[in-house]
């Protein structure tokens, strides 16, 4: 288990401040306890907490393409990614010998659709500079969560809503039908959550947010039920 979140201001006159990132990071410090590291860069940034499993000695993030233009931070394993480095090797050059990088390649030669290659259990976050836009994504089955606050002038996520609540100026007001859920169930489906403010991704969906604002939800994947026999 690891721990992803991130800031982005739509200004791009207004930096992430390095003491929030960092505060938003280390409230995730249970989830990786080998590893902080962080990516900032102008208007963006990018914090990670590692429980280092696969390729210890390396895989560290954020984790960069080659010419520095996209940066991932994933939370998660990507079960089929030496399948996955295959395809891929010929045309990219692989830093690491962890399972997360081939995400960041996929994504550089097939854009959001390569998630629909992936089989695992991950929530990760691509910071795309040329694009001007930030992808986050979850697997199929929602294992690993991620949350995130969208209000117009910025997007903040995490794995944790704690890292979101970071934020000295979030909305802390509750959403009654998500308490309502949450007391009737034990539990709160996605999108809700306990704040009105944050939205959790749902399972096998991506979140493609660009410079203005605008967000893109859009589902790549929903379980196909067998006809009765």
């Amino acid at each position: 288990m690891c721990g992803i979140c991130g800031l982005w201001y739509f200004a791009r006159d207004r930096a992430v401040e390095p003491e929030l990132l960092a505060r938003m990071t280390r409230s995730l410090a249970h989830r990786g306890p080998d590893e902080e590291s962080v990516h900032r860069e102008g208007s963006v940034g990018l914090g990670f907490r590692r429980l280092s499993i696969i390729d210890v000695a390396g895989s560290h993030q954020p984790i960069a393409n080659e010419d520095g233009t996209i940066h991932l931070v994933c939370n998660g394993e990507v079960y089929n990614f030496q399948e996955l480095r295959a395809q891929l090797v010929g045309r990219h050059s692989f830093r690491t010998h962890g399972d997360l990088e081939p995400i960041l390649h996929g994504y550089e030669d097939h854009g959001v659709a390569w998630v629909r290659s992936l089989r695992g259990m991950y929530a990760f976050a691509l910071w795309d500079r040329n694009r001007d836009t930030v992808t986050l994504g979850v697997d199929r089955f929602g294992k690993k969560p991620l949350y995130y606050l969208l209000d117009g002038q910025r997007l903040a996520f995490g794995s944790e809503l704690k890292s979101i609540a970071a934020l000295p100026d979030l909305p802390r007001q509750l959403d009654p039908a998500a308490f309502d859920e949450y007391l009737s169930t034990g539990y709160i489906r996605a999108p809700r959550t306990i704040y009105q403010a944050i939205r959790k991704l749902p399972p096998g969906h991506t979140l493609t947010v660009t410079r203005d604002g605008q967000a893109r939800l859009e589902p790549y994947w929903e379980p196909r039920l067998a006809p009765p026999a």
